[in-house]
């Protein structure tokens, strides 16, 4: 039985270089690309996929977000993060998400088809430099910083998001089709609950919790 799979990444040569790999395999049928997360989680909902490798880093909605969407979504759509981003806190932010895996970009093909072949097995799968990190976590957890993922709602860190990619009030009330006053009330909240003021502050805030990369 072969697997559908869907890739997620805003950088088009890793996405095409990751595409002829992936093609070697004869159980695996690529059946859709994205390179921002509202487009993936668009073609995630269409194509239904049996499994997605998303990038964190993207435009519109990162992976960790568009990770929680899908499986809010019920699609039944397995996830492996991919990404550059080795810290702690990007690694138990996505398995809190729902992902079912999380691989470095630097990884060995051959890891990156081991990670597969567990989550469709049904097991949660890292990358091997990975493991011994989540085994102290479980041994000593660590007391986490309240950043933007406990402080902030998903709504309210997808406009944080979007402010800091320098789009208008009126462009984020198009692309969440709510009301300019909806989002002017979200920053306001937003700005409130961080002690921020400034766009600035608030750009930098997100770059440095890794809701976005400029």
């Amino acid at each position: 039985m072969q697997t559908r799979l869907f890739l997620a990444d805003d950088h088009q040569l890793f996405r095409a270089g990751l595409r002829m790999m992936l093609d070697r395999m004869s159980d695996v049928q690529v059946v859709g690309e994205a390179d921002n997360g509202l487009s993936a989680l668009e073609g995630i909902r269409e194509h239904k996929p049996t499994l997605a490798l998303l990038d964190i880093s993207m435009p519109g909605m990162n992976g960790i977000e568009l990770t929680r969407r899908v499986k809010e979504a019920d699609c039944n759509t397995l996830i492996v993060i991919l990404s550059m981003h080795s810290d702690r806190h990007f690694v138990l932010e996505s398995l809190r998400a729902g992902a079912d895996g999380y691989l470095l970009k630097d990884a060995e093909f051959e890891e990156l088809v081991r990670v597969i072949r567990e989550v469709l097995a049904g097991r949660k799968a890292v990358s091997s430099e990975l493991s011994t990190m989540l085994v102290d976590e479980v041994l000593n957890p660590g007391q986490e910083e309240a950043g933007a993922w406990r402080v902030l709602s998903a709504r309210e860190r997808q406009v944080l998001q979007l402010l800091a990619e320098g789009r208008s009030t009126r462009e984020i009330a198009d692309t969440l089709a709510v009301s300019v006053k909806t989002i002017e009330s979200h920053r306001k909240q937003i700005m409130d609950k961080l002690g921020l003021r400034s766009v600035a502050e608030l750009t930098k805030y997100a770059i440095r919790e890794g809701l976005t990369q400029l």
